[in-house]
């Protein structure tokens, strides 16, 4: 990226993404190699969104926030998953899950048992193209770093409340249709 007209971190970012996607790339390949890759699930995602936006590198889009807020920006990420033969190819999804739906979603697709009062729920249905409606569910955020925060959401509707380690003055609440 030393062609590019970009800041020294927007070059060093970029790279680090280049780097990163050759890195998945050779385990893809060694899955095949161990002849795995038909029985393999592969998740990729981030626990946040991006850590920064730049003048040439967006991460977030038109998403108001960044990494450890609770706006969309800051926790709405994408979940690629691969799995030959049991995630459909180029399927693409709205449904909203976040990291709680991680654990019941692994342990159904490995047949497992479920812990009890946990709350995520298991979106392997989703993945395998079956229909799944989650609109009913309750979603929850916490940060403790910047005085706090915190954001609940259900179906479109979403609240937010900031400073909550002081005495919290408002919520916001937003409708993400």
């Amino acid at each position: 990226y030393e062609d590019k007209d970009w800041s020294e971190n927007e070059k060093a970012y970029a790279a680090m993404i280049s780097r990163m996607d050759a890195g998945i790339g050779k385990i893809f390949d060694l899955l095949q190699k161990l002849e795995i890759d038909d029985n393999t699930y592969v998740f990729f995602t981030s626990d946040n969104g991006a850590a920064k936006r730049w003048d040439n590198i967006d991460s977030c889009g038109p998403l108001r926030g960044l990494k450890r807020d609770v706006y969309e920006g800051g926790i709405r990420v994408p979940m690629l998953v691969r799995a030959p033969g049991k995630v459909p190819a180029g399927q693409v999804s709205d449904l909203p899950w976040y990291f709680p739906d991680v654990l019941p979603t692994l342990a159904e697709i490995a047949s497992g048992k479920n812990p009890k009062n946990i709350d995520g729920v298991s979106v392997a249905p989703s993945l395998h193209g079956q229909s799944q409606d989650l609109s009913k569910r309750v979603m929850y955020w916490e940060f403790y770093e910047k005085d706090g925060s915190r954001a609940v959401r259900f179906g479109d509707w979403k609240a937010v409340q900031y400073g909550m380690n002081k005495k919290p003055k408002k919520i916001e609440l937003y409708n993400l249709e």
